[in-house]
């Protein structure tokens, strides 16, 4: 299955932050932060702004860009058990060069 995001929303797969140790303290996975930073797998439909001269969408992110994006931003879906984020353009905080 394919989902193609529609107007200005993105879809981002997350990526998972390497664990880190400190010392013999163990984490466990409920304590873990979400992550906040993902890839790109799809860009939506660029729209129109009348009275605003912002850049398009497709300027800004492309397929396989990692980018931030707000913590508790978006909506989690999960297709074919894998799961991915559908955030609009404003949750998009930075690309990660």
């Amino acid at each position: 299955m394919t989902i193609q995001p529609i107007d200005e929303r993105v879809l981002i797969k997350p990526v998972e932050q390497e664990e880190r140790k400190v010392g013999s303290i163990i984490i466990p996975d409920t304590a873990k932060e979400r992550p906040q930073i993902g890839e790109v797998v799809a860009v939506g439909d660029d729209v129109a702004h009348e009275k605003e001269s912002k850049r398009k969408l497709s300027e800004i992110v492309k397929v396989g860009d990692k980018v931030v994006y707000a913590r508790y931003g978006g909506t989690e879906v999960k297709i074919d058990n894998v799961e991915f984020l559908i955030v609009s353009r404003n949750d998009i905080l930075a690309v990660v060069k």
